[in-house]
């Protein structure tokens, strides 16, 4: 059903403004300013020289933007990897860095911890992906590797990009603690690819995406995926793990190997579509936790795409609405495990993009809005709605680019939850 929702913009659009990835809010812990970064361009290559203000806006007084500082590692998909640290009134994002003569595991980049209490910025030595929810440590990778595997959300190097073995023992996971900077290597992509072998991995490059602390931070998912034809995102295969903060008890979900006819030397890739990668049966794609336990992603498992919650200790694996979730998206859980948040990839004939929230009590769809992309707007350049609950679960931010420039959106969906949470209470 469409629930009609007030949405608006952030800000007065004198810029184009975008957060980036799904997995984490961009709201601070009182749902009262939005981080984002402010660029001068709509879309557009990215060199790795485009400068990217760092911000947010003040929701309490007319969305006034604040800036904080500025970077040259960022991409359109993911930003900066800007985030706020925990509870605290830090923000972390990502940099570049002065000298590529560092003896760090990837000396072009590094992350900035900005405290906006005393306005102070620390430099820490790795970049990151992803902060536990308390703050403590961050997942760090490779995002060279990205820019070979997934360019869509690397970085490139400062002057020449590095050469990269397939699944070396001295690349991996990093965990890095936010205090005081150590960082190790936690697990290594020749783990990986030693942990149950399959045959199609013997000639292909190995990387990890996805990142995703628990709730209490003491374990983390990821996706391990390789292939042997980087250009064609239809030939990537994927396998879903989880394992101890530390890198231990490292367990495997599930895995999408399959005979890939794509790898024929008459294949055209360019005859692959912008969407076809996000909408193949055999993706797995946009875990997150639902809870310590529990993690909902989109996938196959038992010869059948869906959304899927998986539970991590016992393997156990449950379809979540067979009948209408039935596309790839962009979900989050709300904090009482009722609500799904979640997008669709743009429709092949109208270019428009679904935001909704699914109600995994009664089993229904709301339709939240619709927003048209434009077609040509290309894959490493495109703007996913990639919607993020605010803390109260009232509201939800969005990325989009339906008038014409790219910016932030907020839609009020209080009334959605309070009206089925009324309805559910006269029922029973």
């Amino acid at each position: 059903m469409t629930s009609p929702t007030l949405i608006r913009r952030v800000g007065d659009a004198s810029a184009h403004h975008f957060f980036g990835y799904y997995n984490k809010s961009n709201f601070d812990r009182e749902d009262k300013r939005l981080l984002a970064q402010r660029v001068d361009r709509f879309t557009g290559d990215i060199t790795g020289k485009e400068k990217a203000t760092l911000g947010y806006f003040d929701l309490e007084a007319n969305d006034q933007f604040h800036a904080i500082g500025q970077t040259t590692t960022w991409n359109w998909q993911m930003g900066s990897q800007l985030q706020w640290v925990g509870n605290s009134n830090r923000i972390i994002y990502n940099a570049r860095t002065d000298s590529s003569d560092r003896d760090t595991p990837y000396p072009d980049f590094c992350s900035k911890l900005h405290d906006l209490d005393n306005g102070e910025t620390r430099t820490l030595p790795l970049p990151v992906y992803v902060l536990s929810p308390d703050g403590h440590y961050a997942l760090s990778v490779n995002y060279s590797r990205f820019m070979v595997t997934h360019k869509t959300i690397g970085y490139p190097a400062s002057h020449q990009e590095p050469q990269l073995e397939k699944a070396p023992a001295d690349d991996g996971i990093y965990r890095m603690d936010i205090k005081s900077g150590d960082y190790q290597l936690i697990l290594s992509l020749a783990q990986l690819r030693a942990f149950d072998p399959r045959p199609s991995m013997d000639k292909a490059i190995h990387w990890i995406t996805h990142l995703e602390a628990n709730p209490s931070g003491s374990r983390f998912l990821f996706i391990h995926r390789w292939t042997e034809r980087v250009e064609d995102e239809t030939c990537f295969l994927h396998r879903l793990f989880t394992v101890n903060g530390d890198g231990s008890d490292l367990r495997l979900l599930e895995c999408s190997d399959h005979p890939l006819p794509q790898l024929a030397a008459d294949f055209d890739a360019n005859a692959v579509g912008t969407f076809d990668y996000e909408k193949s049966e055999y993706q797995i794609s946009h875990p997150m936790w639902k809870s310590d336990e529990e993690i909902i992603v989109w996938g196959p498992h038992d010869g059948a795409i869906h959304y899927h919650l998986y539970h991590d200790a016992t393997g156990k694996v449950d379809i979540i609405g067979p009948d209408i979730l039935t596309e790839n998206g962009h979900m989050t859980y709300s904090r009482d495990g009722r609500w799904i948040l979640s997008d669709t990839y743009p429709d092949a004939n109208t270019n428009e993009r679904i935001l909704f929230l699914f109600d995994t009590h009664s089993q229904t769809r709301h339709d939240i809005g619709s927003f048209f992309t434009p077609p040509d707007l290309g894959k490493h350049n495109r703007c996913d709605l990639h919607p993020r609950w605010s803390h109260d679960n009232k509201r939800v931010c969005i990325d989009s680019v339906h008038e014409g420039t790219r910016q932030l959106y907020l839609a009020d969906v209080s009334h959605i939850l309070n009206d089925q949470s009324m309805a559910r209470a006269a029922n029973s």
